[in-house]
């Protein structure tokens, strides 16, 4: 997630190609899938940039940053804006500290982490989703096994830098959420190969 770093803005303020371009048809999902009204806690919040563009243009949300790494919590504050204070959260711990919220969202981060990663959020977003919640997963994915030739390369890639990480499968993915309660309502093709996986209590 840190590739395309911008060097033009100060050191506390990360600026990272990917959510620029994806920011748009990221937000025309959430425009549609969720809640009326609600805290809506973005796990792996990055640079901030998602948070900061989402949560002006859907200020009917109160929208909660999360990250696990203190560069990142310090960019997300650089983009304060109409967002809560971000908490630093582990997605493998097994208390968020954030009580129930409406909905979840996460994107780019199941791939550059090990499965056990996917596991915690699974299990944290099962903890804290407030029934009838929605949860909004994005992300490049394998489909029936099969995914894009830019996302092979991409998940060579990956395995070469760590063997743990990899770009996942959906069934796997849901194979998780459902013991859970969490159950797969959409699956959205995305612009550049990716997918945005909307999942309802």
């Amino acid at each position: 997630r840190r590739a395309g770093r911008s060097r033009d803005l100060p050191v506390s303020k990360l600026k990272w190609a990917a959510p620029e371009r994806n920011k748009d048809p990221i937000l025309d999902i959430l425009r549609r899938v969720l809640p009326a009204k609600g805290t809506v806690l973005e796990i792996a919040s990055g640079s901030g940039q998602h948070i900061a563009y989402f949560s002006e243009a859907m200020p009917h949300l109160k929208w909660l940053p999360s990250d696990p790494d203190p560069e990142n919590l310090a960019s997300i504050r650089a983009y304060r804006g109409s967002f809560l204070e971000p908490r630093e959260i582990d997605v493998r711990s097994h208390d968020w500290d954030v009580g129930c919220v409406e909905a979840v969202y996460c994107a780019n981060m199941i791939h550059i982490a090990p499965w056990s990663c996917t596991e915690g959020l699974i299990a944290g977003v099962a903890r804290n989703l407030e029934d009838m919640g929605v949860f909004v997963l994005y992300g490049p994915f394998r489909v029936e096994g099969q995914t894009a030739p830019s996302n092979e390369e991409f998940d060579a890639n990956l395995r070469a830098r760590d063997p743990s990480w990899g770009v996942r499968d959906v069934e796997a993915v849901c194979a998780l959420a459902t013991p859970h309660g969490l159950l797969l309502r959409e699956r959205i093709a995305m612009p550049a190969n990716n997918q945005t996986l909307v999942f309802t209590r």
